[in-house]
């Protein structure tokens, strides 16, 4: 029961970063988008996804895997559009 509504969460919390990311790819415009607020998001992200390894987590991974990269994304472009700017 409990891995059915750690999978629920990880589901919810991912899926929330798709329309920021296809946001950002349709219009490529991260200007108010906090630099320091993704740095560090994308930090936490890869080491709560580290931790579920080691823990062994399927929630845990399968969230963090897809939300670090999804964030990735966004960090990475704010990084280019902000060197562009």
């Amino acid at each position: 029961m409990f891995e059915i509504i750690g999978f629920l969460a990880a589901t919810l919390t991912t899926v929330a970063f798709i329309p920021q990311v296809m946001k950002i790819y349709k219009t490529n415009h991260t200007a108010d988008l906090s630099l320091a607020t993704f740095s560090m998001f994308t930090t936490g992200v890869f080491c709560w996804l580290i931790y579920g390894l080691y823990l062994n987590s399927y929630p845990m991974i399968f969230a963090n895997t897809i939300t670090f990269g999804l964030a990735l994304y966004i960090l990475i472009k704010i990084f280019k559009n902000r060197k562009n700017d």
